[in-house]
């Protein structure tokens, strides 16, 4: 449930910078004992804006990619913002700031996005 509730403060989040060029990527994984299934349709309209796009990441390849080594380092339930621009090769890229859990950093993460659209 908790991660429900930071996809939807998540969405309010991009309500406050309708019309700016945020792009917001959500990557669902298998953390919980209930995230084993894909996320529901109803999940996903969790976060409804047009700008951001969702994925399944059942093997938590990404989480990997950022740093996971075991299950006491998964990464899961945070927010990155990245500079504009910015290019995704071969692993991610350095993060102008990250945080988690959403639910809790959304006042931070809204400062850190207001800086990185400047």
């Amino acid at each position: 449930m908790y991660c429900l509730q930071g996809a939807s403060a998540a969405n309010r989040l991009l309500k406050e910078f309708s019309g700016k060029p945020v792009r917001v990527i959500v990557i669902w994984e298998p953390v919980l004992p209930t995230d084993w299934l894909s996320p529901s349709t109803a999940t996903l309209k969790r976060i409804a804006d047009p700008r951001a796009v969702q994925f399944w990441d059942k093997g938590r390849l990404l989480s990997h990619a950022m740093g996971e080594r075991d299950k006491n380092s998964i990464v899961w339930d945070r927010i990155n913002v990245y500079a504009r621009g910015v290019a995704w090769t071969g692993s991610p890229p350095p993060a102008v700031w990250e945080e988690g859990p959403v639910v809790d950093v959304i006042a931070p993460a809204r400062n850190a996005i207001a800086n990185a659209l400047n």
